[in-house]
């Protein structure tokens, strides 16, 4: 939204703006790289008791959803060597050493894991190994970390989703070889201008709780969103952004179930109705939304 706010006070391209422009890390407005600066900051307090934590701190940039992992680890000895890096997504790593042992501590708000994953280089105690990330009665998703045996700079992330006799596999790789220094120009812009959009609070288990989640296309007055939330039963709708044009009419049955998630989220009452109205008009905005998808699709080519 701060995007398109800036959008419609200038003349040019969206394009140009996007160049130029400079993504802003506000407080409790967090995607994966405010989560992670956020977690940095107020795990600097370790550093009094455990002397060199803040040194061993850091962000490192992940590649998600790797097609070809030894390509990519071999291509040379960081992401600086990758042809076409997108680096989409970031996490917070210390190294550690145990009895001579190395290895390193990931934690990633950004995607809500809700413990702290240790990786040893020899896989041996206390490596974290496979867990259940989450499991819900149509699908459960595990999650390992290990590092890659051609490039000990990398940690692989491998994902397994099972949803009924199906199982889908996905490699993601982690570079922890140096820290990242540029989450915010690089995986946060990138982020401005993808396609899939989600709002969401979970609890300290990682547990959605409540948000809301659209894919963004070209659908004008029939795009979509998705409102859901968990106070003890779990309800999900579909609602089209245009009901929300207009504040002054929405039916009251809507402006219930929105005001319940408002209050899940924990924000200040009307804020998530405040948000989804603004929505409503930057998707209504053929224009933009024209050139968003094309920025993201022009990103996508570069990156395959």
């Amino acid at each position: 939204m701060s995007l398109y706010d800036e959008f419609t006070k200038t003349q040019e391209a969206l394009f140009d703006l996007f160049k130029r422009y400079a993504p802003p890390i506000r407080s409790k407005k967090h995607t994966c790289v405010g989560l992670g600066i956020e977690l940095i900051r107020r795990l600097r307090v370790l550093d009094k008791k455990f002397r060199g934590f803040n040194a061993a701190m850091g962000l490192v940039s992940c590649e998600e959803a790797v097609v070809d992992v030894h390509d990519y680890v071999t291509s040379g000895p960081g992401p600086e060597s990758v042809a076409m890096a997108e680096k989409e997504h970031v996490m917070v790593a210390i190294q550690v050493v145990v009895d001579g042992r190395s290895g390193v501590m990931l934690a990633d708000p950004g995607y809500h894991v809700p413990r702290i994953v240790t990786v040893m280089a020899d896989r041996a105690y206390p490596h974290t190994g496979w867990f259940t990330q989450s499991e819900e009665p149509h699908c459960r998703k595990e999650y390992e970390y290990s590092f890659n045996p051609q490039n000990s700079a990398y940690v692989e992330w491998h994902e397994r989703v099972t949803r009924g006799a199906t199982v889908k596999y996905q490699t993601s790789l982690v570079y922890v070889g140096r820290p990242y220094l540029d989450g915010v120009n690089v995986t946060e812009r990138r982020n401005l201008v993808y396609n899939f959009r989600s709002l969401l609070a979970r609890d300290q288990k990682g547990h959605l709780i409540a948000g809301l989640y659209f894919p963004v296309g070209g659908k004008g007055k029939d795009a979509m969103f998705t409102l859901f939330f968990d106070n003890g039963e779990k309800r999900k709708a579909k609602y089209k952004f245009s009901i929300f044009s207009d504040p002054d009419n929405i039916p009251k049955t809507i402006l219930e179930e929105v005001d319940l998630c408002n209050k899940l989220m924990n924000y200040k009452p009307g804020e998530l109705l405040r948000i989804i109205s603004k929505l409503a008009k930057v998707i209504s905005d053929q224009s933009y939304i024209d050139q968003l998808l094309e920025i993201n699709e022009e990103i996508c080519r570069l990156c395959l």
